[in-house]
């Protein structure tokens, strides 16, 4: 069983990268030995837990990881880099400010922690790269992630169906791929046996304009708080991270796990999220109203599920 997360990440064309880089990922995409789309998040989970098992565990890995995720859309190559290390000593870090000092050592010993965190001062003093391509989130997906993307975007693959992957084919999108897949949108992907999946992918020249769409109608109509911080920063990672050619894609990951198919089937909260921005801008405020709180009625639900025994 997969953790129960959810990924927002940034493949990039290879025009983003180097020379050097631009040769190596388009080797990599070729490579008929890398991790694919449908085992690549079981790859990388596999590869944390051997770390974080072994004695002494290893928080951080000794090098950063040559693996990426792999898109071809209208045959160009898009990659997104696992960047293992710079993660792991992100989140090491979150954990340990997260977690009470004398509680820590329990999971990490103290020796071991400090080495990892010397590594990581050494990384930035190099003036290394800090911003991810990949953000996280457990138990819940963020509100502010579902406004880049549009509801038409929408990729489900239930139990025992087909697999979204890499390259994209028209077919598979309009569902004549066979198995229990429901797709719309661009680009989904080619099929091919594997576990279920929701995800939504979109271009960044139509994911920035969106974001920005809901930045403006926050900050006009909800004003300063928590919704409006994270879509502001989300704005402002893209900003940061993404190509102008770029393709954002956000996975359920192993938050599928947590509902059947039925309630996957009904979960349209991209769309129900522009419905409360449209509420907003046309002045509809019981649309607003009514659309914002099935949404987050319907991940307060799931977000609850981590107290449970």
């Amino acid at each position: 069983m997969l953790p129960y997360t959810a990924y927002l990440r940034v493949y990039q064309p290879l025009i983003a990268f180097s020379n050097r880089e631009k040769a190596y990922w388009r080797a990599y995409a070729a490579s008929s030995r890398r991790p694919r789309r449908s085992g690549a998040v079981a790859a990388e989970h596999a590869e944390s837990l051997r770390r974080m098992v072994a004695a002494p565990p290893v928080p951080v890995p000794e090098r950063e990881s040559g693996d990426a995720y792999v898109r071809r859309v209208d045959g160009e190559v898009y990659v997104c880099p696992w960047q293992t290390r710079l993660r792991s000593w992100l989140g090491f870090r979150e954990f340990r400010a997260e977690t009470p000092a004398r509680l820590s050592p329990a999971f990490v010993p103290e020796p071991i922690a400090e080495a990892a965190e010397a590594g990581f001062e050494r990384w930035r003093e190099r003036g290394e790269p800090m911003r991810t391509q990949i953000l996280t989130s457990t138990w819940t997906v963020p509100l502010p992630w579902f406004a880049p993307f549009d509801a038409e975007e929408r990729c489900l693959v239930l139990g025992g169906g087909q697999q979204p992957a890499e390259t994209a084919d028209p077919a598979a999108e309009r569902g004549e791929a066979g198995g229990s897949a429901e797709r719309s949108g661009h680009p989904a992907g080619r099929a091919g046996s594997a576990p279920r999946t929701l995800l939504y992918v979109t271009s960044m020249p139509e994911a920035r304009p969106r974001l920005e769409r809901a930045v403006a109608l926050l900050r006009e109509h909800v004003g300063d708080g928590p919704v409006l911080s994270a879509a502001e920063q989300l704005q402002d990672w893209l900003l940061g991270v993404a190509h102008p050619r770029a393709l954002l894609e956000l996975d359920y990951g192993g938050l599928v796990h947590l509902v059947d198919d039925e309630r996957l089937r009904q979960d349209q909260s991209v769309a129900e999220v522009a419905a409360a921005l449209t509420g907003l801008e046309t002045g509809q405020e019981e649309v607003a109203t009514a659309m914002y709180q099935r949404v987050t009625g319907r991940w307060k639900a799931l977000r609850d599920l981590r107290h449970a025994n």
